[in-house]
């Protein structure tokens, strides 16, 4: 196991006109299991190519412990990678694969035998050892790949989007098994996806990436509960969170032709100049119907648009009342019937604010 630390780390492929990654900085403590985040394209699959040694960073260093490695061949770097094909050798046997890496380190024939039986064990495959990939299922092969990196050992292990090839059952049930191997076997894993149920049940720490830049790090709880910028807000969370444009102003958030009173003990923290314009942030589960007689001070009167059942609950799409292009969601329960025109309310504690121009979260007391 290894601590890994990324030192300000740049990449730019050759003829482009912008870095794929921009200023990496984080130290992944040993035996944690940090998830690398974000959309199509962000950066997260080089970054573990970077670690693996099978590319080079354009600027910066790669430390395992106290050893700078960023000019190390991968082979020497005692780092296992799961890729998202599982890279199998379709003419080896499960056993073979499994002990192929140990093979070519050298390692005796019987401690091989007995140290691939045991991975092989551990991931309930060992019943499959004289099979070949072509007769695996998905699921079986994937797990064939994750057996082949513990079985070397190694000091890290790089998942680049394991579980993307599986059913939705499969991948279930797998994401638990990762869970529990990793508590069992205590090594230092990244692992990337772009599947937020993955990022929130894995993870250790979460590291949400845009554009090939940082955007945030925290427990998933931190990074959920207080996004610090709105891409962030937007990408965690199923529906997204509900962002409105709105203008501060004397007291109220004003959006469109309604309006809703701002929390007082905002109102101290916020710009005192007038028609400020804010994102206001507010998650679909924290919204709920108003009554029809209650006080209507601090509700936004909306149209449904659709009602989508899910079984448990319904998720309600609706447009903010004269101003159209104002969506929202809300979660109600599965019993709920739901009026076309309805008044909508959510506490203020869990409001979330953010600047109209950068961005950026608002640290106000109320939300923070």
């Amino acid at each position: 196991m290894a601590r890994v630390l990324l030192e300000h780390l740049e990449k730019r492929w050759p003829g482009s006109d912008r870095n794929t990654l921009t200023d990496i900085h984080m130290q992944i403590p040993d035996g944690a299991f940090w998830v690398l985040v974000g959309a199509s394209g962000c950066g997260k699959s080089t970054i573990l190519r970077l670690i693996a040694g099978l590319e080079q960073p354009t600027g910066g260093q790669i430390y395992l412990d106290d050893r700078c490695v960023t000019q190390v061949p991968a082979r020497e770097r005692d780092v296992a990678m799961v890729f998202q094909n599982y890279a199998l050798y379709p003419h080896m046997t499960v056993a073979e694969n499994l002990g192929f890496g140990l093979k070519m380190r050298g390692m005796p024939r019987t401690e091989l035998g007995d140290r691939v039986l045991a991975v092989a064990k551990s991931l309930a495959i060992d019943h499959l050892l004289h099979r070949k990939p072509p007769q695996l299922s998905g699921g079986q092969q994937q797990r064939v790949a994750l057996g082949r990196a513990i079985a070397r050992s190694a000091r890290v292990f790089l998942l680049d989007e394991p579980l993307s090839n599986l059913d939705a059952q499969l991948r279930d049930e797998t994401r638990a098994e990762l869970k529990l191997l990793h508590q069992r076997l205590g090594t230092t894993t990244l692992y990337v996806t772009h599947d937020q149920t993955e990022a929130m049940t894995l993870g250790d720490r979460l590291v949400v990436l845009d554009r090939g830049q940082i955007r945030q790090i925290g427990t998933p709880l931190e990074v959920y509960q207080k996004p610090q910028n709105l891409m962030v807000a937007q990408f965690l969370g199923t529906p997204p969170m509900n962002i409105l444009d709105a203008v501060y102003s004397d007291g109220r958030f004003r959006l469109g032709g309604a309006s809703i009173p701002c929390p007082e003990m905002w109102q101290r923290q916020l710009p005192s100049v007038p028609s400020e314009p804010v994102k206001l942030g507010i998650r679909p589960e924290h919204l709920a119907l108003c009554s029809a007689d209650g006080d209507r001070s601090g509700q936004l009167w909306v149209q449904r648009v659709l009602v989508e059942p899910l079984g448990s609950e319904q998720v309600v799409r609706a447009a903010l009342a004269g101003e159209p292009s104002q969506r929202l969601h809300l979660r109600v329960g599965a019993d709920v019937t739901v009026p076309e025109h309805f008044g909508v309310c959510a506490p203020p504690e869990h409001w979330h604010l953010f600047d109209g121009r950068t961005g950026q979260r608002l640290m106000l007391s109320a939300c923070s």
